[in-house]
């Protein structure tokens, strides 16, 4: 992608009431768009992001053999009076009535959709375990949307929802998922801890994922000793459970969570499978949630520094942005920036090519910084020469490349080359 032909454009001034690090540095950089509070339009950058970081969910989702299917947002009122939740939460669902005086919802979750749409395939213990999920949008009716992409109107959620003839089988599947979510979190670069969160009507405790950042709206507390860790919500004394060791009390942002459903939801809409004596057994379930805005909102919090965003290696936009700083010798530079850019797509890289002709070299680098790309690869007077071109090759977040010399330099087909290979 040429970079003059970029849709979105960097922006020196952002809306007065974001306060939040992750809302102010994706609007100035031109990621996400504000149309009213709590509510997003993801551009063409910030879009390459939250599909990067509902890809790296769903290979893992996948890899505990889940399947993906798509439910819809606009609910009837029946399945959620079954279940009591049309009265009890219209503080959190958007309802209204459509055409014909039929009441409807938003989805806000999708327990009442997803059961009995089980039953419909589900009928015989042969039949489980069975594990189906989502990536769609949800609504919630927040009284007070705040905190960017960390607390919205409307926003991305992957939901899973598994079925099983046992709560025996139905642990083994929750501790499946629960090492998915932490390979998904170290994937995405997040130091997410696992922390004990109220089961309410549905088992003693559920697990949230905490990221600690001084930004955090959740407070937990973390034993060190031991590593039982438990939110603000559940605690009842200073001392771990656990171990007796004193915790500490930190700022986190909660960036994922699992519960066992158990069988309130099966209960709600009569769905018994028969088991292997011909008996009609109660079925299990399990819900497992990640919200992809949310976690590219969380990246940002915890991934930035006071010239921008640094993206880590898995979510990154682009694998490279290529910078052609234009001087005297500025036709030659850009006839080498040029090639560097072909040869780099030659090899199936992603590029954002910074090729604009009228902005100087200081302003290229401070939306760099803004943007921040994860590898940065810049031709100036340094590629000029006899031979192959040079090129300066960095990471964003300053770490070291073992492929360049001690300027930081390589040849443009060298470099090419070892990128491929380093996100492989």
């Amino acid at each position: 992608m040429r970079q003059s032909n970029l849709f979105s454009k960097t922006i020196k001034e952002i809306p007065k009431e974001e306060t939040s690090i992750n809302a102010q540095l994706l609007i100035k950089a031109g990621y996400i768009d504000k149309l009213q509070a709590g509510v997003y339009s993801f551009l063409p950058l910030g879009h390459r992001v939250h599909e990067k970081v509902k890809n790296v969910i769903r290979e893992e989702m996948n890899a505990v053999h889940g399947q993906e299917i798509y439910m819809p947002a606009l609910h009837p009122k029946a399945p959620w009076a079954k279940t009591g939740r049309w009265e009890s939460e219209t503080e959190v669902m958007f309802q209204f009535v459509g055409r014909g005086d039929k009441d409807l919802g938003l989805g806000w979750t999708h327990e009442e959709v997803v059961t009995p749409l089980g039953k419909k395939f589900i009928q015989s213990y042969k039949d489980l375990p069975k594990a189906v999920y989502q990536i769609q949008d949800k609504f919630r009716n927040e009284r007070r949307a705040k905190s960017g992409l960390l607390r919205g109107r409307e926003f991305s959620m992957k939901d899973l929802y598994s079925f099983h003839i046992s709560e025996e089988d139905l642990s083994r599947y929750y501790d499946d998922v629960l090492g998915a979510y932490e390979r998904i979190f170290k994937r995405l670069g997040l130091d997410a801890l696992l922390v004990e969160a109220s089961g309410g009507a549905f088992s003693k405790y559920s697990h949230e994922f905490q990221v600690v950042t001084k930004y955090g709206e959740d407070i937990i507390f973390v034993c060190e000793k031991c590593g039982r860790n438990q939110n603000k919500e559940i605690i009842e004394e200073n001392a771990c459970p656990g171990c007796g060791a004193k915790r500490e009390e930190k700022k986190a942002i909660e960036v994922g969570n699992i519960f066992k459903l158990k069988t309130r939801y099966s209960d709600a809409f009569d769905f018994k499978v028969q088991d292997k004596d011909g008996t009609l057994k109660e079925v299990h379930m399990g819900c497992y949630g990640i919200g992809p805005s949310r976690v590219m909102g969380t990246i940002v919090e915890v991934s930035h520094d006071d010239n921008g965003v640094i993206w880590p290696k898995e979510v990154t936009p682009y694998q490279v942005h290529l910078l052609a700083l234009s001087g005297k010798e500025g036709d030659t530079i850009k006839e080498i920036a040029d090639e560097t850019y072909e040869l780099f797509k030659k090899e199936g890289l992603e590029v954002l090519y910074d090729d604009r002709d009228s902005v100087s070299p200081g302003e290229k680098f401070a939306d760099a910084d803004l943007y921040g790309m994860h590898i940065r690869v810049v031709v100036g007077k340094k590629s000029m020469g006899s031979g192959d071109p040079h090129v300066e090759v960095t990471r964003r977040d300053g770490a070291g490349l073992d492929f360049v010399d001690k300027q930081g330099r390589a040849s443009s087909a060298d470099a090419a080359v070892k990128i491929k290979e380093y996100y492989r």
